[in-house]
């Protein structure tokens, strides 16, 4: 069964999500920083009357933080009853995934990464690293939404 996905580029890799988890895609609005939050917490934006949590992907990554600019921009997820918005260097494309094309991530001991990934797919001459967002969003001290 295939499946759709949104990819994006985050630290110059190009990652997946699924279609159906993403709310939207917002142009880059600056955060106002919260005080005693998780470090990949990047702060909070108004969303139409609500307050939305904004998570440094790069940084929940156990990346280098992004210096966001205006061509950043925040991909907007649901899962259950959470919202977040995740910054992303850019947005590339919508894809269609075949059910057999994702393969496991390989167990190499000291990647952060493998951790928060369902898999990785081949996609024209790129792999795509498939994000598994239960796994980035769970432990997950985020500011509840007003």
């Amino acid at each position: 069964m295939s499946r759709e996905l949104i990819t994006f580029e985050v630290a110059g890799q190009v990652f997946g999500l699924d279609i159906m988890a993403i709310r939207e895609i917002r142009a880059w609005t600056p955060v106002t920083k919260l005080p005693r939050v998780p470090a990949h917490v990047a702060g909070v934006v108004n969303l139409r009357g609500t307050v939305l949590p904004v998570v440094d992907l790069a940084a929940r990554l156990g990346w280098a933080p992004t210096e966001a600019t205006s061509r950043h921009a925040i991909i907007v997820t649901q899962l259950g009853g959470q919202v977040s918005g995740w910054i992303v260097e850019s947005v590339s494309d919508i894809v269609t995934l075949p059910g057999d094309a994702l393969q496991p991530a390989p167990a190499t001991g000291s990647d952060s990464v493998v951790q928060f990934l369902e898999g990785l797919a081949a996609i024209d001459d790129h792999m795509v690293q498939v994000l598994n967002l239960a796994a980035l969003s769970a432990n997950e001290e985020l500011p509840e939404a007003a």
